[in-house]
């Protein structure tokens, strides 16, 4: 308790505050040298220290260092977890194509390299990753093999195994969209360099 004090104490007497508000109390001080001040000098000290420390601007805190590639490592312990877990549920071989290209994809985004380095400069391309790894994957196989036992008691109406293929292609839609923003993004990077050397050659 004393030490937190102590250093509360110390943080005070480095901080911005109190050098603004001893400026000011020095210059109270040179008032009550050249006779301003009067028999008010404790007063007139005091209200500039005080006012001084008023107008000096916060303390900033530092924000913490994130790590963006930590997200996509996480990101990617994740993926190697869903993919053992669609290793072990019964899915339609009619969808095997669909899970194929769509497992396929996502690991080439989370590769470990470069690839992956670009990905976690694009928080929105990690978000749309993680949301489609982490929630709707393992939404799309837990609701069809939900549904497809409540069809064998009761049949009828549109199959699970079609609602769970549109589904995968949507999902690799997305996934192919977040691929071309990454593209485009590293196209970008490019021409902005060749503008650079074009003008640095015309200077």
């Amino acid at each position: 308790m004393a030490t937190n004090r102590a250093r509360r104490v110390l943080g005070y007497l480095e901080s911005g505050k109190n050098l603004a508000g001893s400026a000011c109390g020095v210059a109270g001080l040179g008032l009550t040298l050249a006779g301003v001040a009067g028999a008010y000098w404790p007063v007139v000290i005091a209200g500039l220290y005080g006012a001084g420390a008023l107008i000096a601007p916060p303390e900033r805190v530092a924000p913490p260092p994130f790590d963006p590639s930590e997200e996509v490592g996480a990101l990617r312990a994740d993926f190697t977890r869903l993919r053992e877990y669609l290793g072990e549920v019964e899915l339609p071989a009619t969808a095997a194509a669909r899970w194929a290209g769509l497992l396929e994809l996502y690991g080439a985004l989370l590769e470990p390299g470069w690839v992956a380095q670009v990905l976690a400069t694009e928080p929105e391309a990690v978000h749309a990753l993680s949301r489609a790894i982490r929630r709707d994957v393992p939404e799309c196989v837990d609701t069809y093999n939900r549904t497809r036992w409540w069809n064998r008691l009761t049949p009828g109406g549109e199959s699970p195994e079609r609602h769970l293929e549109r589904q995968l292609d949507l999902l690799y839609e997305e996934a192919e969209s977040v691929t071309a923003d990454l593209r485009e993004a590293e196209a970008r990077r490019q021409q902005t360099h060749t503008a650079y050397l074009e003008e640095r050659g015309r200077s």
